[in-house]
């Protein structure tokens, strides 16, 4: 089992920024991808951004260029840079993760409890 808490949310004027941090427990060995998802209020969870253990980072359109993900390894710890946040991206942020062997037409097999990002306008 795989244990995710999140930090870093909270409320921002649009074009501020805020840094989101995800550290994993547990068994984490066989633990590849991590990433971020969001759900906004009435909507569909939607994927933000993933790295893999070798760096290899996939974001969604409507944050590339503004949100960069990134890993540290040895702390078990991904993180998200929200730059020029807007106030369309006011969501619950979630970190998830996936085994070797869960491919991404799965959904991820583990999920922390969430954030909340509110930029005001």
């Amino acid at each position: 089992q795989v244990h995710l808490v999140e930090s870093g949310g909270g409320l921002v004027q649009a074009g501020g920024s805020l840094r989101l941090s995800c550290a994993a427990s547990g068994s984490i060995f066989s633990i590849n991808a991590m990433g971020w998802y969001r759900q906004a209020l009435g909507k569909r969870r939607e994927l933000v951004a993933t790295i893999t253990s070798g760096g290899n980072t996939n974001y969604a359109d409507f944050v590339k260029g503004r949100f960069t993900i990134s890993r540290d390894n040895a702390k078990n710890t991904v993180y998200l840079q929200m730059n020029s946040l807007k106030p369309e991206d006011t969501a619950v942020y979630y970190c998830s993760a996936r085994h070797l062997w869960t491919g991404y037409s799965s959904d991820p097999d583990y999920w922390g409890q969430g954030t909340q990002v509110t930029v005001s306008s």
